[in-house]
């Protein structure tokens, strides 16, 4: 569990320059959009600006526990033994089709946005009722409705939390992938548009899909050799039993020369 929230927010950490591409805009008009006397003390503006995110994150957490306790339920039903070998598999394909896409190599992986549309044209009018914050609670809700905008990357590290194991670790995997984000998206929110030149650089992109892609591999090889280090210790802890456990083989004529030498020292 310790590597997958290594990784969870890792990709958050390294999907920097795609959430400043998608997000940047959208964090950037909501901080034009508070009151001049906000925007103008550095300090409130930056209240804001994390509790809009904080708000997102917490809609990433309800979503990770969602999809963890669905995980949960297959790894029972589809084998109680392997299911969650299984699932990490899975999981380690996702983070590299993440890192794919976000290098721009894998475009495809977009396309799972359609599965949140139908959930998102619900909530986007409750999101527009909340606008134009002048709240800290407005932020809050309306970063709590922002977190379920369609997005392939979210969606990806949404599907990597299903081999969680547990309703409180799918939420706290979502948690730490959005942490991963938050300096990112603070920074275009203090800065409006003027880190989006960075998001649109192809090489930040590649980089950071390597990256990705990197600790999607180390999932993977992590397991077959700690699968090997146990098989290895089980097979020596066989050997040591068999050796406690064996008992010297007595001749019949080792026993009667026991026997006699007991008798002459008895003599005596």
């Amino acid at each position: 569990m310790e590597y997958s929230l290594l990784a969870a927010f890792g990709i958050g950490l390294f999907s920097s320059a795609h959430c400043i591409g998608m997000c940047g805009g959208i964090i950037g008009a909501l901080s034009f959009g508070l009151p001049p006397e906000t925007r103008d003390s550095r300090w409130r503006l930056l209240s804001y600006i994390l509790l809009y995110n904080l708000g997102r994150i917490a809609g990433y957490m309800l979503a990770g526990a969602l999809l963890a306790g669905i995980g949960s339920g297959l790894l029972q039903s589809v084998s109680p033994q392997y299911g969650h070998l299984i699932l990490q598999w899975v999981a380690a394909l996702v983070m590299v089709a993440i890192g794919l896409y976000l290098a721009g190599w894998f475009p495809r992986l977009a396309l799972i946005e359609s599965i949140g549309r139908p959930l998102w044209r619900r909530l986007e009018p409750v999101g527009q009722r909340l606008l134009p914050v002048r709240s800290p609670m407005q932020a809050l809700l309306f970063g709590l409705v922002w977190g379920w905008l369609p997005c392939g990357l979210v969606y990806g590290a949404l599907i990597y939390s299903l081999s969680a194991g547990s309703v409180a670790e799918g939420a706290l995997f979502m948690g730490l992938f959005g942490l991963g984000t938050l300096p990112a998206m603070a920074t275009a929110g203090l800065l409006a548009g003027r880190v989006t030149h960075f998001a649109q650089m192809p090489a930040a992109r590649r980089l950071a899909g390597i990256s990705v892609i990197a600790l999607g591999l180390i999932g993977p090889a992590m397991s077959i050799v700690g699968g090997q280090a146990d098989h290895e210790q089980h097979l020596m802890g066989g050997v040591d039993g068999e050796s406690r456990h064996e008992q010297p083989r007595v001749t019949p004529s080792q026993s009667r020369g026991k026997h006699l030498f007991d008798s002459h020292g008895a003599g005596h």
